[in-house]
């Protein structure tokens, strides 16, 4: 659950965190743990609160895995825009264990949680923070974004997925994972109604559910039927919605192959 400024992107590294002071050496057999270790998917002290608020979220999640265009064992280079705490990174890092995943967030404390969780990968990941608009210095085989787009107006959406296009290899694909409206206020009402019958059912505690729908109340969530729609003028292909649970879906799209980005 990443945050926004601005609708246009360039990608630029984050500062390296500063080096820890050397500890006692380790044994062979440590150091081969070490090597062996996985980012753990699931933080308990951020996460399992935050998932209580998306009762589908491994089928949520998984959506976006499954729809990633690479065998196991491939490398390719992947963008994750809004990545939050790394959660979905994560997950796609234990099920990738080639890919080189370069994940962009604008909150400092996000940062910092992804990088503790994603410490294992070493040099398979790294940080990046966006600054003034600009065209992208390399591009990505895939572009994945979670619970983040939804923030922006539909104008900053429709600018972002120009810009997205842009970082995507020709071939490459894009997958959000977001909230999204109804299509009739009434239908939005009643969606939202169940949503919250459902996360009660969690036992979430009733002042996270309150600040989460406060929260809510200034969200810009757009129609899956819009964003696909803006899909297709940006230029992608095979746009679809590949997974939807009431107020949360996955929608994709493909850059083709032979495609130049967009003025």
């Amino acid at each position: 659950m990443g945050a926004w400024c601005g609708t246009h992107l360039r990608i630029v590294a984050t500062p390296p965190q500063k080096k820890e002071a050397p500890k006692s050496r380790k044994t062979a057999s440590s150091k081969a743990a070490t090597r062996q270790s996985a980012p753990t998917p699931i933080d308990d002290g951020y996460d399992r609160a935050r998932l209580k608020l998306i009762p589908c979220s491994d089928d949520f999640y998984r959506s976006v895995i499954e729809m990633l265009p690479f065998s196991t064992d491939d490398r390719f280079d992947l963008l994750d825009l809004g990545a939050g705490s790394g959660l979905l990174s994560a997950m796609i890092a234990n099920e990738f264990p080639n890919a080189h995943l370069t994940l962009f967030d604008l909150t400092p404390e996000m940062l910092m949680i992804a990088r503790q969780r994603l410490k294992p990968l070493g040099k398979r990941v790294r940080f990046v923070t966006a600054l003034a608009e600009g065209g992208p210095s390399k591009t990505y085989d895939a572009v994945v974004s979670s619970l983040a787009i939804y923030h922006l107006p539909d104008s900053g959406k429709r600018h972002l997925f120009a810009d997205i296009f842009k970082y995507l290899s020709p071939g490459g694909m894009f997958i959000n994972a977001d909230q999204v409206a109804g299509e009739t206020q009434a239908l939005n009402q009643r969606l939202r109604q169940i949503w919250m019958k459902h996360v009660r059912e969690s036992k979430i505690a009733e002042r996270d559910l309150q600040s989460a729908i406060e929260r809510m109340d200034r969200d810009l969530p757009a129609t899956v039927g819009q964003q696909l729609a803006w899909l297709r003028e940006t230029g992608f292909v095979e746009v679809s919605c590949t997974y939807r649970n009431l107020i949360f879906a996955v929608l994709c799209g493909k850059k083709p192959a032979s495609a130049s980005a967009p003025a």
